[in-house]
C-alpha cells in the first residue's frame, strides 16, 4: 500500500517518513540542534516544486514537532511563545491549509512530549497530538497511544501498532514499515522536562 508521507505520534516517541513515488532523491539530514530537514540529494533533477523540501523535525522547550512540510516551523513557533499544544497545532495547518498540488495533498503535523503543565493536557504528561487538514476536514486529535495519519489511504488519525521506544529504533521502524516506496525516515524521543533525542534513516 502507498500512503505517502505519514507521521506515528505517541507521548514521549515519534516518527515521520517522507514515501514517494514522484521524488524519491531526497535525504533527511540535521541542520540545526534540534532539527532536522528534508531535501533533494546532490543527484536529484531540477524542480520547482515548493513541497519537497522543508524541516521535518524541530525540537523545543515545550514539545517535538514532526512533519511532512513548511508548517512544522510555526507550530513549533507557537509553541515557543506558549501556544497551547492543541492550538498551536491548529492554526498553521487552518493557515496554510492542504497542498495545493495536483492531488490536494494533505498536510500531517504531530507533538510528543507536551508537559502536564500545559492546558491542552489533562494534566497527567507527558502528552501527545497530532494533526491534519485535508480539503474536507481539519483533525487534531490528543493521543495516549500511537496513532499514525498520512497523506493518501490513512488520512485520519488511527491507533497504530508501533513498538519503538526512542528515535533510533522509530526512525528504523518507521522507515522499515510496510508501505511502498520508503525514502527517509526521523524518530524522536523525549520530553519537553527531560528534552529531546533524534535520529534519522536514509534509504540507499
Amino acid at each position: 500500500m502507498y500512503v505517502g508521507r505519514f507521521v506515528v505520534v505517541a507521548p514521549s516517541v515519534g516518527a515521520y517518513r517522507v514515501s514517494s513515488r514522484s521524488f524519491p532523491n531526497r535525504r533527511a539530514r540535521g541542520t540545526d540542534p534540534g532539527t532536522v530537514t528534508v531535501g533533494p540529494t546532490a543527484e536529484a533533477p531540477e524542480s520547482d516544486n515548493p513541497y519537497i523540501a522543508y524541516n521535518c523535525l524541530r525540537t523545543t522547550a515545550r514539545g517535538a514537532v514532526v512533519g511532512n512540510g513548511s508548517h512544522v516551523d510555526p507550530i513549533a513557533e507557537k509553541l515557543e511563545l506558549g501556544y497551547p499544544a492543541r492550538d498551536a497545532l491548529v492554526e498553521p495547518l487552518l493557515a496554510l491549509d492542504f497542498e495545493k498540488d495536483d492531488y490536494d495533498t494533505p498536510r500531517v503535523a504531530g507533538i510528543v512530549g507536551v508537559p502536564a503543565d500545559d492546558p491542552s493536557t489533562d494534566g497527567d504528561g507527558p502528552g501527545a497530538f497530532v494533526g491534519t487538514v485535508r480539503r474536507d476536514a481539519v483533525l487534531v486529535e490528543a493521543v495516549t497511544e500511537p496513532t499514525l495519519v498520512a497523506t493518501y489511504e490513512k488520512d485520519s488519525p488511527e491507533s497504530f501498532e508501533f513498538a519503538a521506544t526512542d528515535a533510533p529504533a522509530a526512525a528504523r521502524e518507521a522507515y522499515d514499515l510496510d508501505f511502498e516506496h520508503a525514502v527517509c525516515a526521523v524518530g524522536v524521543d523525549g520530553t519537553a522536562v527531560d528534552g529531546f533525542r533524534s535520529a534519522i534513516v536514509n534509504g540507499d
